[in-house]
């Protein structure tokens, strides 16, 4: 079947734009004194300056929404923080308010859903208001229970810094985290530069403490961690292989079917979406031709299938089901990585939009990306003998699952809901996932950890190892 490269990419990009549309919107009040970095440290950790001078509209008498348009986040700015405890207490009443507002809405897209306040480090110390406004705002929100992260800004000195954090802890404050953090680089002299920190853990407080429904949106906004980026971008490559597995118990020839398509563009919308980049139709056709087919496999997929006959006796026989659900996972998986590969490459500015739009710059990237993937995809198309299944269909239950991915979960569950047990051990059926997880290293070993299937192999094993054990 010949495979158009160019419907596949107008498919993908529309599942990009669907994945985008249906994010929800996130809203952060951002409490502070004046000077204490807090615009810095917005523009720091989301991909879009919202913090500029004479930006946002002020909806409060002293609280102004930073938004841009199709950008899902509203940053509330509170000012006149330092002009007393009068003005305080205004902030406070008001900070209350706008989150009674929003709960009552009953919209997820106007909820108030945490809010950072904001002490420089650079002063050494919090005041003594400062304590006694935490306390009286934590009183105030005992009943919505709107996260608090206390956020420690120019924090130059490490050591400084931590002093400071544990002075905040010693108070035993209602507040999910101190968090201390340098939001840029900072010149001391001209022989050192203080490095920025603290903006990855800022997010990954933030993402443990979100609602599954925003934590997409998270993902999106944010450019402070590229490895919860990829982390997350991973789980959506678990649920199309998970989906991939199920959907080739249907059966199908292999993976080469237009049957694994829709599933695989689904993971591409997924990935796009967490990374925050603007992809367009050059870039997704060029992905295309460099890594599939005209079948619609990806380069390994051949190898893949020929190990397999190699490996399996009987292989294309009553075993085909199994080759084809563990060569469709195999072979999900290694687009999935290839695409999270690409999708770094932008990330880190190594190509632009532009670049695809060229001949030149086309086969320049083809030539890169594919000596960046070799070591990836010889590890699947080897098939190193030995390996066995650890992990395949589940994720963990303390993996929170962006709503989009869950779906592909939910769908790659359901396809292979009546597949048997002996269905999914025969074969050695094995040795596809075994290489998945050599290939994804530990991290993808947690994520697909007390796997249905992993734990079906085991049962087999110990049944066969006690009918070896009988026979002799």
């Amino acid at each position: 079947m010949e495979f158009n490269t160019e419907k596949f990419a107008e498919e993908a990009l529309r599942s990009i734009q669907g994945n985008i549309a249906n994010l929800n919107t996130l809203n952060i009040i951002v409490v502070g004194k004046t000077g204490a970095g807090k615009s810095t440290l917005i523009n720091s950790v989301f991909r879009e300056d919202l913090a500029t001078e004479g930006m946002g509209k002020p909806v409060t008498s002293h609280m102004s929404k930073i938004s841009k348009e199709g950008f899902p986040l509203n940053i509330y700015d509170t000012r006149g923080f330092e002009l007393g405890r009068d003005a305080q207490i205004q902030v406070r009443n008001e900070i209350i308010d706008t989150i009674k507002e929003g709960v009552k809405s009953k919209d997820v897209n106007k909820a108030i859903h945490c809010i950072w306040y904001c002490v420089n480090t650079a002063t050494n110390r919090i005041e003594p208001e400062e304590i006694d406004w935490l306390r009286e705002f934590a009183k105030e929100n005992a009943m919505t229970n709107v996260p608090v992260i206390v956020v420690l800004t120019q924090s130059f000195s490490k050591k400084n810094a931590q002093a400071l954090r544990q002075l905040v802890l010693d108070e035993k404050l209602d507040v999910l985290q101190v968090v201390p953090v340098l939001a840029k680089d900072y010149e001391i002299d001209e022989d050192y530069i203080a490095k920025a920190y603290g903006l990855d853990v800022l997010i990954q407080v933030m993402a443990e403490a979100l609602p599954d429904e925003l934590l997409s949106t998270l993902l999106n906004v944010q450019r402070a961690s590229l490895d919860l980026k990829r982390y997350y971008a991973r789980t959506a490559v678990a649920a199309a292989t998970s989906a991939a597995f199920g959907e080739g118990f249907m059966p199908i020839p292999f993976a080469d079917s237009a049957l694994l398509i829709p599933t695989q563009i689904a993971m591409i919308g997924s990935i796009t979406a967490i990374f925050g980049l603007e992809v367009n139709k050059s870039i997704m056709v060029t992905f295309a031709s460099a890594m599939l087919g005209t079948s619609g496999a990806t380069l390994a997929g051949k190898a893949i299938s020929s190990s397999l006959m190699k490996l399996i006796p009987g292989a294309g026989t009553v075993l085909g089901g199994t080759i084809s659900g563990s060569t469709a996972a195999a072979i999900t998986t290694m687009l999935g990585e290839a695409y999270i590969l690409l999708m770094e490459m932008l990330w880190l500015g190594e190509f632009n939009a532009t670049d695809f739009d060229s001949p030149n710059g086309r086969a320049q990237f083809r030539q890169l990306f594919r000596e960046r993937l070799e070591n990836r995809t010889s590890k699947v198309a080897d098939l190193p003998e030995g390996h066995s299944i650890n992990d395949v269909m589940d994720l963990p239950e303390n993996v929170k699952i962006p709503a989009s991915i869950q779906n592909m979960i939910d769908k790659g569950m359901a396809a292979a809901e009546n597949v048997s047990i002996s269905d999914l051990i025969k074969g050695a059926a094995s040795k596809v996932p075994g290489a998945i997880e050599s290939l994804m290293g530990g991290e993808m070993s947690e994520i697909f950890k007390k796997s249905k299937l992993g734990k079906a192999i085991e049962v087999y094993k110990i049944l066969s190892s006690e009918d070896n054990n009988k026979n002799e």
